[in-house]
């Protein structure tokens, strides 16, 4: 069996049961660096959730072994800053919440996989408008 196709990927679903909306371009991000929070069999980590990164999230993410924040240019990396969206793995979106240092979820770019690790009411109290309607600060 092999990978989902591009074509696929276009029926995936948000957390809302709605067509899966691309959380970033700049920066690129996604699994697959398609600017959506798809997934597939190689996606151990589960990048599910569309969320608009804070300092605090940063920082706790780095202390966890996953420095987003410093450039990586041979992996075409800038780092992150607060207010960039990227898709997170659901697990860590959810240590993160435990932590008190959750960031805000856009849920129309939020795969309906991460319903499995977080329920859709705590997702739905970080909640920040979709991707057009709402801009980093």
């Amino acid at each position: 069996m092999t990978e989902p196709t591009n074509r696929a990927f276009s029926r995936a679903h948000n957390v809302l049961g709605g067509e899966l909306k691309t959380c970033s371009l700049q920066p690129l991000t996604g699994w697959y660096r398609d600017g959506c929070c798809n997934t597939g069999r190689g996606d151990h980590g589960l990048h599910l959730v569309c969320a608009r990164v804070t300092q605090d999230f940063l920082e706790f993410s780095r202390s966890r072994g996953n420095d987003l924040i410093t450039p990586r240019p041979e992996w075409r990396f800038a780092g992150l800053r607060p207010g960039d969206r990227w898709c997170l793995c659901a697990a860590r979106w959810l240590e993160a919440w435990r932590a008190g240092v959750a960031p805000p979820v856009v849920l129309e770019a939020t795969h309906e996989a991460a319903l499995e690790t977080i329920p859709l009411e705590l997702l739905q109290s970080f909640a920040v408008g979709a991707p057009s309607e709402d801009t980093p600060d």
